[in-house]
């Protein structure tokens, strides 16, 4: 029985299975990124939407994004893809040489590069290996989207790729990751290791959950954990609006927001306010 070494989870699959996220299946004894290429959202977007703030301010980026996510978040923003499989969803097939070669012909609308988004991108990281070596090659950037959820051996892979990253940091419990079906170790060590990419630019969003991620200790723990590392490390906090299973939960307040970067600014030089 195959094991997954894409993340966390190491998800043991039967022939033919799919593991947790939903995009990668075990083909022939081995574990393979079953979503390589299916393509469910393709849009050129402001590199700024990302969030990337402080990285080729006034470029886009052609964004694209699969399906599957090896995280379950019941506040999910894009869980119309993320939270469903290859039978749920439209998708239609791609190459590498495809996407980079839509985001050369776009460099007359300022396309600095490609960014992969909108679901979890690393769930199919083969994918994202093979279009971020070409688009080196074209002379194009990569921005990378993720949840942090990866194995040492795919960072090995794609963080010497990355040109700019955001890494979403849920939250900062062992406990709150558990719920989210997720593992904080992980995530920190991706972090960690963006920091010591000296080619990698990165930035870190929390989206501030009432009830969940909005505790004033926990954002001084999260802020002061990403200043031991680098206080430069610009960071989003980002208002909650009604979402996938928590559609009953109020729209996050913009007093608590303003609150917690004063907590955040502690620690962090460069403290934004997303979604307001």
């Amino acid at each position: 029985m195959p094991i997954c070494g894409s993340c966390p989870h190491a998800c043991r699959l039967d022939e033919g299975e799919v593991g947790k996220c939903r995009s990668r299946r075990a083909e022939i004894g081995a574990v393979a990124g079953a979503g390589y290429g299916r393509i469910t959202s393709l849009a050129l977007d402001p590199i700024e939407k990302k969030p990337i703030a402080r990285f080729m301010p006034g470029t886009t980026v052609l964004s694209l994004g699969s399906y599957g996510c090896n995280m379950d978040c019941p506040f999910c923003q894009n869980a119309s893809i993320a939270q469903v499989g290859a039978d749920e969803v439209e998708w239609r097939q791609v190459t590498p040489d495809e996407v980079v070669a839509t985001a050369v012909s776009l460099g007359d609308r300022a396309c600095a590069g490609v960014a992969f988004t909108y679901n979890e991108p690393l769930v199919t990281w083969e994918f994202v290996r093979d279009t971020a070596k070409l688009a080196h090659e074209a002379g194009l950037v990569n921005v990378l989207v993720s949840n942090g959820m990866a194995t040492s051996r795919v960072l090995d892979e794609i963080v010497p790729l990355v040109d700019a990253a955001n890494i979403d940091l849920k939250c900062f419990t062992d406990r709150g990751y558990r719920e989210l079906g997720g593992d904080l170790r992980s995530v920190k060590r991706t972090i960690e290791s963006m920091v010591a990419a000296p080619a990698c630019h990165l930035e870190v969003t929390t989206l501030v959950v009432p009830g969940f991620s909005d505790d004033e200790g926990q954002i001084d723990a999260l802020a002061g954990w990403l200043g031991s590392l680098d206080r430069t490390i610009p960071y989003h906090l980002t208002r909650f609006f009604p979402q996938h299973r928590m559609r009953n939960v109020p729209p996050t307040p913009i007093g608590t927001l303003r609150r917690l970067a004063e907590v955040a600014s502690r620690h962090l030089d460069d403290v934004m306010l997303g979604n307001v």
